[in-house]
């Protein structure tokens, strides 16, 4: 058995443990979320629990870190394309954790974008490059100073530069407008945000694998980890994988589950391939049959991202609680009665009219996308 069929087992493992751990990072979010409703009001403003108050966040915290410590062992028995499109298997147990853990409907839709996903990545996979050499410390550095690399990296940058940009642009238009936005920008508010996060998050990927290639090195050699190099990597992937997490926990706030985890990890595959290519120059090992089946691969991974695209008549939302038709006209009759300059009135009188018409813990969903939409005219009355 070939080391890089022992580094695909760890490796897979791993990415069962984090996309668990991100789902309960999720469910954390979800209680602060109803724990706002109902918490504490100082000022007229509600006192939000810190995150990390909450069981299930903690341990999704657990869970992602042990799946990603799997990983980093992984990357020195495998090549880093080939683990990057096997998290593949995170898209399935998306769908099983966010039924069982988050409570969601799974759709027909979401069933069929996730299995041209897996698809997609079982032929990245399938004709990747299953090639995984040691290198020395001497031959690491080189590569990083690789003009090819280097033009890489500005490609990068300007790669999150855009999309930054175009997130920026989306977050104003939803402030200032105060209506809801059109259904393409449902999707590109996501995508650009995960692209952001992949882009600079999947440089974890290349510094993690440069620092197991040197524990492997270490060994199986007289070579020492305490040199500058080491620490130098070891402190650029702390700044990346600390850059990826921030923004992990950020996405899980502000999406949908079931739509940002499979964008945020599509981004970081892609961004993970291309880093493996250049840098480890893997693509050598690619013939015409097995670049023609890559590219049919990533194909049907973005096949399965536009799928993923929140349905208009939902609000965004691509897999969503079931709300009685009452529920929402109540809602809708109050806000159109009450008068926009009392919010805090507004606030009050929507929660207990909704909590009063229907007495379920799942009614609080409306709610908050309601509260957000007053919090936004009362960011324009005080403008």
């Amino acid at each position: 058995m070939g080391d890089w069929v022992i580094g695909a087992f760890i490796n897979l493992f791993g990415s069962i443990a984090i996309n668990f751990g991100t789902n309960l990072l999720k469910l954390g979010h979800d209680e602060r979320g109803r724990h706002s409703m109902l918490g504490e009001r100082i000022n007229g403003k509600t006192v939000l629990k810190p995150i990390i108050s909450f069981q299930s966040w903690r341990i999704g915290i657990l869970f992602f870190a042990f799946g990603n410590a799997l990983n980093f062992i992984s990357f020195g028995y495998a090549a880093q394309s080939l683990l990057a499109a096997l998290g593949s298997v995170q898209f399935v147990s998306n769908i099983v954790f966010a039924y069982f853990v988050l409570n969601k409907t799974v759709t027909v839709k979401v069933i069929v974008a996730t299995t041209f996903i897996v698809v997609g990545n079982t032929f990245l996979v399938a004709f990747g490059n299953h090639q995984s050499p040691v290198y020395t410390q001497d031959q690491l550095a080189e590569k990083y100073s690789n003009i090819t690399f280097l033009f890489y990296c500005l490609l990068l940058v300007a790669v999150v530069a855009m999309h930054h940009y175009v997130y920026r642009r989306g977050e104003l238009l939803l402030a200032i407008s105060g209506k809801e936005l059109m259904r393409y920008w449902k999707l590109l508010l996501p995508f650009s945000f995960a692209v952001v996060s992949g882009a600079i998050g999947s440089c974890s990927v290349l510094f993690a694998k440069s620092l197991s290639n040197l524990l492997r090195l270490s060994m199986s050699s007289s070579y020492r980890l305490d040199s500058w190099f080491t620490y130098s990597i070891l402190l650029m992937f702390l700044c990346t994988a600390g850059f990826w997490m921030t923004r992990l926990n950020e996405g899980l706030a502000q999406f949908d589950a079931i739509l940002i985890v499979p964008m945020f990890q599509i981004a970081w595959t892609f961004f993970s391939i291309c880093t493996g290519f250049v840098y480890f120059q893997e693509y050598q090992v690619l013939n015409a049959l097995r670049t023609v089946m890559f590219i049919l691969g990533m194909i049907s991974v973005f096949i399965g991202i536009t799928l993923l695209a929140p349905d208009e008549s939902k609000g965004g939302e691509v897999m969503d609680i079931p709300i009685s038709s009452k529920v929402n006209t109540d809602v809708e009759r109050l806000i159109e009665d009450s008068p926009i300059d009392d919010m805090k009135s507004l606030a009050r009188a929507m929660a207990t009219k909704a909590l009063a018409a229907v007495g379920r813990a799942k009614v609080v969903r409306i709610i908050i996308s309601y509260r957000n939409e007053i919090r936004r005219w009362n960011r324009n009355i005080v403008s």
